[in-house]
């Protein structure tokens, strides 16, 4: 499989998913280029040549094994694929969706990637009318977009979801559907061969799938970088809080790579209620196992919904005592009036900032607010998504506590 060439992948965006998407590319074509670049330069010291001869012989090379050779392209110059398929995405007038693609595909590896939970109004083919697309939308038009792959010929199809969706619809309390399993069955039933989420919450959702394999993505050492800059993480007046039970194995690891004591808040919820903004949360009581007197708190959840729960836990912990609090997202919703919620608490003093990343997209409203501290992973997926189309392992970059200490270390 050619490194120079990779022309048997290809990704398409679908609408709402286009800006992860386009960061992606950007990312990943820089690691085509710098591994491009660095095996020229190995090829060269290795065969006593120069490196523009390194370059042209590897360029020769593959355009030996491709199936269309580009007269034009420059053989003594590395060359960035596009990976980008153009695919023309409609939305009728009864609300059904078709997904059209433009090219060839037959004999790649497709990777479609969709932000579920982009709620921004988005423009499709033949309309000048801009829409909202709600979650269930989002993924009808995912599913039109799997199918058009496998009919035009895909070798495999993985899908590239940051937020896995249903996801907290993952446990039966009572007559209800297992939604969070439902979804893997249906893509998988579709053709998808694997999902690249990120943080989901609950990895029992992966014991429902047959052949369908789930890589579980992490945010922690793009969060720690930017924690970094805010708190001094080697003080003593440091410590990790878990926001509840669930979240307890996501602020151990936090913990344990920052080497700073673990507390816990126990939070007893009344089920019958829904939630339905920040204001009106199912929480009726919380208690802390642990202290944050006069501590600096940082606390990571695996997602901001309406951020009830979150704004009357950081309240509590003010209430005992805590002195600076920063909460950390890997898929920051804000669902409803939740930026308004935070811009409140933020105003009251209960925490000081928050940060989230880039997996969920977000315009001015809420990146510009001084509290809100983005980050992005999208060079995490890039760096995925070339691993596993190389056939490479992905262990360092599932569990990266070795970069992360290479990062405390500065």
């Amino acid at each position: 499989m050619s490194i120079s060439k990779p022309s048997t992948l290809g990704i398409i965006a679908c609408p709402g998913g286009e800006r992860f998407a386009d960061e992606i590319i950007r990312n990943l074509r820089g690691v085509y280029r710098k591994k491009y670049d660095r095996t020229a330069t190995v090829v060269a010291k290795k065969y006593d040549i120069s490196k523009q001869d390194a370059i042209r012989i590897m360029n020769l090379e593959a355009d030996l094994h491709a199936v269309k050779v580009h007269a034009s392209a420059n053989p003594d110059r590395i060359h960035s694929p596009s990976f980008k398929l153009p695919v023309r995405f409609t939305r009728f007038a009864n609300g059904e969706f078709k997904s059209e693609i433009q090219t060839s595909i037959r004999g790649m590896d497709i990777y479609v990637v969709q932000d579920v939970e982009n709620s921004y109004p988005l423009v499709f083919h033949g309309s000048e009318e801009s829409y909202s697309l709600s979650v269930n939308d989002h993924i009808f038009v995912l599913f039109t977009a799997i199918d058009a792959a496998l009919q035009a010929g895909a070798v495999s199809i993985t899908l590239v979801t940051p937020t896995y969706p249903f996801s907290r619809q993952h446990k039966k309390k009572g007559r209800e559907a297992l939604s969070a399993s439902m979804f893997g069955r249906m893509v998988e039933y579709l053709g998808v061969g694997r999902i690249i989420a990120l943080d989901i919450h609950s990895k029992e959702i992966e014991n429902s799938f047959h052949h369908l394999k789930l890589e579980n993505l992490h945010a922690s050492y793009q969060i720690i970088r930017k924690l970094k800059n805010i708190l001094d993480l080697k003080s003593e007046d440091m410590v990790v809080v878990s926001p509840d039970t669930g979240a307890v194995d996501r602020n151990k690891f936090y913990a344990g790579n920052l080497g700073r004591p673990l507390a816990l808040l126990y939070k007893e919820r009344d089920y019958s209620k829904v939630t339905k903004n920040a204001q009106d949360n199912n929480i009726t009581t919380i208690k802390l196992l642990g202290s944050v007197r006069d501590k600096d708190v940082f606390m990571a959840d695996d997602l901001i919904g309406t951020g009830g729960t979150l704004i009357e836990a950081m309240r509590f912990l003010k209430t005992e005592g805590a002195r600076k609090i920063v909460c950390a997202v890997s898929l920051p919703l804000f669902s409803a009036d939740a930026v308004e919620s935070f811009e409140k608490a933020y105003g009251d003093g209960l925490f000081y900032r928050i940060i989230g990343t880039n997996a969920v997209f977000h315009d001015e409203n809420l990146t510009s607010r001084e509290w809100y501290l983005p980050t992005n992973i999208s060079s995490l997926f890039a760096q995925v998504i070339f691993r596993q189309h190389h056939n490479r392992s992905l262990s360092a970059l599932l569990d990266n506590s070795e970069i992360i200490q290479r990062v405390l270390s500065q």
